[in-house]
């Protein structure tokens, strides 16, 4: 098992836990309830929040209802000096993938399908295993659980980093880096290299009909989906954001990540999310085998590059650190 990462591998260091008052104002037992409130009437209103900065909203509220349940006067300081960055960073990807679909470059679907074709033996996978799969207007038990597979692409990352961050676990920083590295050189390569899905591979007319099962699992479920801020205000949705998949890149990074200190139990359940989710991706017609490799290939690339830059960062730091106190034990 390898050492966990000390405090001095952040990136910044935690403000320390502001003490809990002796008399703790009757208000404080307001502050779940209506959390609650607020995200029943949302859902209500607008639907399901699956887009980052939606969901960063809700992860925030939470914070700060618990700093306010236990009493911390200071606790909301600290939130928003921890997660006000991050969430300036989400939301301008938000921004910025909308404005990616329109690239001078053409949109490429050729090389994807192609492969795909090749390892399905003459079939897409998606189209072999809608086939096998689906019934139109009679979703089944696993497309119910596939959808609840894809959807935890918005927020499983962001209810782990809340995780660590309450722990005031050295480890924040660290995956929150390798978070938002892995996010903006996704973008990048959307810009270089839009792509099609196969849904949209279909539509135009390039492959056999495949069904966004996704849409019509929401549909038959008569639970809407409350879209992006950004997007749906600027009118810039972004269709051609396939290669890589990010929502494959996620869990195997997620995989690397927990992997030296998780438990066996933990170990299968960190194999079987991106497996679950590479499946559902191709079988739902979200991805390609392709992007969804390539996606893999992404997470384990920056986690392995980060990793090392950090580590050794870390250690110059801690050897910054030590020569002091050595050239003051030798005088």
């Amino acid at each position: 098992m390898s050492r966990p990462i000390h405090a001095e591998h952040t990136l910044s260091r935690p403000l320390p836990r502001a003490a809990p008052p002796a008399h703790r104002s009757p208000l404080r037992l307001l502050a779940w309830p209506a959390y609650a409130a607020t995200l029943v009437w949302y859902v209500h209103t607008y639907g399901l929040p699956y887009a980052n900065d939606i969901v960063f909203c809700f992860l925030i509220g939470a914070l700060i209802a618990a700093a306010v349940h236990s009493g911390h006067r200071l606790g909301w300081v600290r939130i928003l000096r921890d997660w006000l960055p991050v969430m300036a960073a989400v939301w301008t990807y938000s921004l910025l993938r909308g404005y990616g679909s329109h690239t001078p470059w053409p949109v490429r679907y050729r090389p994807q399908l192609d492969i795909d074709r090749f390892l399905g033996a003459g079939q897409t996978w998606t189209v072999r295993l809608q086939h096998w799969l689906w019934t139109p207007d009679h979703p089944h038990w696993y497309d119910y659980a596939g959808t609840v597979v894809y959807m935890s692409h918005f927020f499983v990352v962001f209810a782990l980093l809340a995780v660590l961050w309450r722990k005031q676990d050295g480890r924040f920083q660290r995956l929150l880096a390798l978070y938002l590295t892995l996010t903006y050189v996704g973008f990048a390569t959307y810009v270089l290299y839009p792509a099609d899905p196969p849904w949209l591979t279909a539509v135009n007319g390039h492959m056999p009909a495949v069904t966004r099962i996704v849409q019509d699992v929401f549909s038959y479920s008569g639970l809407p989906r409350a879209g992006s801020l950004f997007e749906n205000g600027s009118r810039f949705d972004n269709d051609v954001a396939a290669m890589p998949s990010l929502h494959a890149a996620y869990p195997m990074l997620l995989l690397l990540f927990f992997w030296p200190m998780a438990s066996r139990r933990l170990r299968v359940l960190l194999v079987a999310y991106p497996l679950a989710m590479g499946f559902t991706l191709v079988y739902f017609g979200e991805h390609f085998i392709t992007d969804v490799l390539a996606g893999w290939a992404y997470a384990v690339v920056i986690y392995f590059l980060l990793t090392r830059y950090l580590n050794r960062r870390a250690a110059r730091r801690r050897a910054r650190t030590e020569q002091p106190a050595r050239t003051g034990r030798r005088v």
